[in-house]
């Protein structure tokens, strides 16, 4: 955190970058693969400026690598990926290193990731074949409970992302994992 409890301005960049539904889409394209601009451009259907200024932004908040270059006819590429081990393991640094957030960032994380989430939820229900697991809960947890769930999930999250394959490869599944869990303030409405 900043000063008087502010984020710092690179962890406020971090946050408002995840907070848009294309870099939604082309972190979860480059999970299981290294990919130019030109390259994501193609397989998410946008141009290459555009893909070029998105990975950009997200390669400059730390949440893409450079995994390296290739030559192209006119110059060099760079390839990026999304390593979501190294994006993890920050995430747990920064939240040991900041302590919990105030309400008000953390609601205001929230709330830029759900418009982001909604709007790429919406897409991707599109392509829904009905072969999947659904699940919603607001429910009262035991601490330990609470532990072991949230661990289960992150488990979950670990193996999605370290499975993660080339798009179209031979024999795998297009499929979309979302995972959201938070707890809540208690709001008595027994009054």
């Amino acid at each position: 955190m900043g000063d008087a409890g502010r984020p710092d301005p690179q962890e406020l960049r971090a946050r408002r970058a995840m907070a848009h539904p294309l870099r939604l889409r082309i972190l979860s394209l480059l999970t299981g693969v290294e990919l130019s601009a030109a390259e994501v451009a193609r397989e998410l259907g946008i141009t290459q400026p555009n893909a070029s200024y998105h990975l950009r932004l997200l390669a400059d908040v730390g949440q893409l690598q450079v995994s390296g270059t290739e030559k192209v006819r006119g110059g060099v590429a760079k390839k990026y990926r999304y390593v979501a081990a190294t994006d993890i393991a920050a995430q747990e640094a920064r939240r040991a290193q900041r302590g919990a957030p105030s309400r008000e960032d953390s609601r205001g994380d929230l709330q830029q990731h759900r418009v982001a989430l909604d709007a790429e939820l919406r897409r991707r229900i599109e392509s829904s074949i009905g072969d999947g697991h659904l699940a919603d809960a607001e429910v009262w947890l035991d601490e330990d409970v609470w532990a072991e769930a949230k661990e289960l999930v992150r488990k979950a999250s670990r193996l999605v992302h370290d499975s993660a394959r080339p798009p179209r490869t031979a024999g795998t599944k297009h499929v979309s994992f979302v995972s959201w869990l938070f707890a809540m303030e208690v709001h008595d409405v027994r009054d």
